[in-house]
Order: structure tokens, then C-alpha cells, then sequence
């Protein structure tokens, strides 16, 4: 019992300065944020990620500001056996921007840069299958992002470690044909 105790707060230490010199968009506005997001390019050091990635496909995030500062977020994920759909709740920790979400294993999310009508760039840092990982997301409001989007994407992950070979741009898919829109 104490081991495990111990070993929980050692983890929760190391997530809370792992994630200490990742800032958030000053000011963030979660109602201009609000609205279809295209996920167009990631980049991870996750297992997962690196068995699947030149198999992924672009897709959607639909995202609603609620009254709270949490964000709720319908995805539409392009898979082999069609279109699959999921909501999940980001719950604002700390400063506007700054969320977790506990159904899909995000300790920390940070929305690090956006300019809300063409780009954003977004920092996971998440638990799946018992191992840590950090994850960042090009976000696009249309299906192509801009060349600066781009270049401000791949100067922020090196910062949190991650390398150049892992990042992927994510092709179209019209397996998701409702474009984030539809209901689960």
C-alpha cells in the first residue's frame, strides 16, 4: 500500500513540472475557440502512437465553451470500420486554457497558441495503457493549414521533447462525412 502511495505522488510530482514550463495562450477566449476544429497534424512519443501513426487520418473536434470555462468536446475519429464518434469533457485546472480530461487519460491539456480563426496548437500530456506520453495536435479550422500554422507547430513540440520523425500530417478522410457536426 505504501509503495503504490508513494509511487502515485512521485508520478503526480513529475506530471506537475513536466507540464510546468508549457504556457497557455495568454487570454485564452474558450467562446472564440468554440466551433469545428480539422486535427491536422500530430506528433507523440506515445507506444500507441508510434505502431498507428502512418495509419491515422485527419479528424474532427467540434468544441462548445460552457458557462463554467470547461469545454465540451464532440470528436469524430475516421477508423477502419467507419466513423467513430465520442464527446468528452475538458474540465478547466488553474488558468483559462488549462484542462484535463479523465475519460480519455489527458492529466494535462494546454492550448498553447491560437489565433482562434485559422490555427491552434495544442499540448496532451496523458496516461494510456499504464505508460505517460505528451502529445501535440495542429488544430485547423479548414482541412489545409496555413504554411505559418505549420512552421508554429513544429517549433513548439521540439520544446517538450519530441523529436521531428515522429510528427505526422494527417491525411483527409470523408469517412466522417458530417464534418464534426452530428450527434454520437
Amino acid at each position: 500500500m505504501g509503495a503504490t502511495l508513494l509511487s502515485r505522488v512521485l508520478v503526480l510530482l513529475w506530471v506537475t513540472s513536466a507540464g510546468a514550463e508549457v504556457l497557455v495562450q495568454p487570454d485564452f477566449d474558450a467562446k472564440k475557440f468554440a466551433g469545428l476544429w480539422y486535427v491536422v497534424a500530430m506528433v507523440s512519443d506515445c507506444k500507441v502512437f508510434r505502431g498507428s501513426k502512418d495509419h491515422l487520418l485527419m479528424f474532427t473536434s467540434n468544441v462548445t465553451a460552457t458557462a463554467e470555462g470547461n469545454l465540451s468536446v464532440h470528436m469524430e475519429v475516421p477508423g477502419p470500420d467507419g466513423c467513430n464518434q465520442m464527446d468528452a469533457e475538458y474540465l478547466r485546472t488553474g488558468s483559462q486554457g488549462h484542462f484535463r480530461v479523465p475519460t480519455l487519460g489527458y492529466l494535462d491539456v494546454r492550448v498553447v497558441d491560437t489565433d482562434y480563426s485559422s490555427f491552434a496548437v495544442v499540448y496532451i500530456y496523458k496516461e494510456l495503457e499504464g505508460a505517460l506520453s505528451t502529445l501535440v495536435q495542429l488544430y485547423s479550422r479548414t482541412q489545409e493549414a496555413s504554411p505559418q500554422a505549420m512552421k508554429t507547430f513544429q517549433d513548439f513540440y521540439p520544446t517538450v521533447g519530441l523529436p521531428h520523425d515522429m510528427m505526422v500530417a494527417l491525411p483527409k478522410s470523408d469517412a466522417c462525412s458530417s464534418g464534426g457536426q452530428g450527434a454520437p
